[in-house]
């Protein structure tokens, strides 16, 4: 598996809070569910993002923005709006307060379906466990895709589709935003360039590619430069200094850092003894394994379990059962 489908692999749209909005100027909708990321995507019309920081980001017909949690923020048809009266909507399903019903689970049209009116598909994603932690640390607190109308206009009739309470919906629209993650990360990386994380600069490189293939499907194989160049089909010197040179660290500090990460995800989400995960990371011993650990991360692997230890934030939130407006409030 790639890295980044293994990263993905850590947070899904498997009942996730999904609405399908269409909203009538002057409105905002605050974002409280402390999601990891919530994705929304523009159909017609348009708004600004206001994040927590202070940043303002516009977004359009046809643009997809994912934003990364798990501060609340708000989409508003203006930034004006909130200084004046306004419709003012929330969702907020996976706080411990949340009442979703089984009844909303169809969408939500807010306000007046008209040609001016805004139309919005909104996705917040749950985590179960760490493993999505390396993928959030490699975006930024935003970012948007721009995507054509042809797109939109299917993605519209997807969701209307799945919006019908039919046989498989809540599973349509969750296989849906899966897709449209996905899709959306990909071409975000690849427009990206030397902004993009090494492990993804690394993957569409052809000669480092099939080496970090093999080293992600196998990664307790006893690795060397001169076995991953051999998978490369380069010398050994020519792949050191190409994987260097691209990834910003030599290979084997490259594969020990991804072995510590793996390593922090079993720590946390497993209950796997220390030789175990060893062994599974690709070190003979527990010794080695927790020297290395110890090395890089600053605690030996049972005091970092320790501190990690307690629910996920997939334990604690409710499963949700579809997404709660927090009423079609007037602000003044």
């Amino acid at each position: 598996m790639d890295t980044l489908s293994s990263l993905l692999s850590g947070i899904r749209a498997e009942g996730s809070v999904v609405c399908h909005a269409v909203l009538a100027a002057p409105w905002t909708i605050r974002f409280a569910d402390a999601a990891p990321l919530v994705m929304i995507s523009v159909l017609r019309g348009g708004g600004t993002l206001l994040l927590p920081d202070g940043t303002e980001r516009a977004i359009g017909a046809g643009d997809t923005a994912i934003v990364r949690g798990p501060e609340p923020f708000h989409l508003v048809d203006h930034p004006t709006t909130v200084h004046g009266s306004h419709a003012a909507y929330e969702i907020a399903c996976f706080t411990e307060s949340a009442e979703c019903t089984a009844q909303e689970l169809g969408g939500i049209h807010w306000g007046i379906d008209s040609e001016e009116a805004t139309a919005l598909i909104v996705g917040a994603y749950r985590a179960s466990g760490h493993r999505h932690e390396r993928l959030l640390r490699a975006l930024p607190p935003v970012l948007v895709v721009e995507e054509d109308a042809e797109v939109c206009a299917w993605l519209e009739t997807a969701a209307t589709d799945a919006a019908q309470h039919s046989a498989g919906s809540q599973a349509l629209m969750d296989r849906l935003l899966d897709w449209a993650l996905v899709c959306t990360l990909r071409s975000w990386f690849g427009k990206a360039g030397a902004d993009a994380p090494s492990w993804y600069r690394g993957l569409a490189d052809p000669v480092l590619a099939p080496a970090l293939q093999s080293f992600h499907d196998r990664p307790a194989a006893p690795w060397t430069v001169a076995s991953l160049a051999a998978r490369a089909g380069v010398s050994r010197a020519l792949f050191a200094k190409r994987f260097t040179l691209l990834m910003g660290r030599p290979p084997l500090a490259y594969l020990t850092e991804c072995r510590m990460d793996e390593a922090e995800v079993l720590l946390s989400d497993t209950d796997l003894g220390i030789a175990e995960i060893a062994r599974s990371v690709g070190y003979a011993d527990a010794f080695g394994f927790s020297a290395a650990f110890k090395r890089l991360k600053g605690l030996s692997p049972s005091s970092y379990r320790a501190t990690t230890a307690g629910p996920t934030a997939a334990d604690r939130w409710p499963h949700p059962q579809g997404r709660k407006p927090a009423g079609t409030t007037r602000r003044p």
